[in-house]
């Protein structure tokens, strides 16, 4: 993992956004992480537009937060409401 994520950083987020900071497999936690990865690399994607290996990692990482909220949205529609106005995603 990067050095822009720390330890720290991922259980204050498992701690925000799971059950607890230990929650790492609910989909809530794993979408507060992935949100925060995505914006990372959006930030680094302005500053160097060229750079296509993370371009493909960002678009991955966006797919996968994509089905994890549809997955969200198919079995538990208030967590998915919940999950998406806490991180103000749009849809």
């Amino acid at each position: 993992m990067a050095e822009y994520l720390s330890a720290d950083k991922k259980q204050e987020i498992f701690a925000k956004y799971g059950k607890s900071n230990t929650d790492t497999g609910s989909a809530e936690s794993q979408v507060a992480l992935f949100s925060y990865r995505i914006a990372h690399l959006t930030e680094h994607l302005k500053k160097n537009h060229k750079d296509h290996n993370t371009q493909r990692a960002l678009l991955r990482l966006v797919g996968k937060r994509r089905r994890l909220l549809d997955y969200l949205k198919e079995t538990d529609i208030e967590r998915y409401r919940n999950i998406v106005k806490e991180l103000n995603l749009r849809k």
